[in-house]
């Protein structure tokens, strides 16, 4: 189940306005996340994702590497401190 919850942040990240060159704060990126999926469900924000690896490829690759590495850092910032 995580890994579908992490999936559709992806998807939903990657189908949003913020880009790279923005240096999005961790509130803008879940903001993002839950507006997309809010507006398109995860059947719209999976099907931006496909058509966007369909039409340019290797502009969707660099977008998803992005998203990867931003979801990471959101993740990493919510662990609880271990003591």
């Amino acid at each position: 189940m995580i890994s579908t919850v992490k999936d559709l942040a992806a998807e939903a990240l990657f189908v949003s306005c913020l880009q790279p060159s923005e240096d999005p704060t961790r509130t803008a990126v879940e903001e993002a996340i839950t507006n997309m999926i809010l507006q398109h469900g995860s059947d719209g924000c999976a099907a931006g994702v496909a058509t966007e690896f369909g039409d340019h490829p290797d502009v969707a690759i660099r977008r998803m590497r992005w998203v990867q590495t931003e979801l990471a850092e959101v993740v990493m910032m919510r662990a609880p401190a271990l003591h």
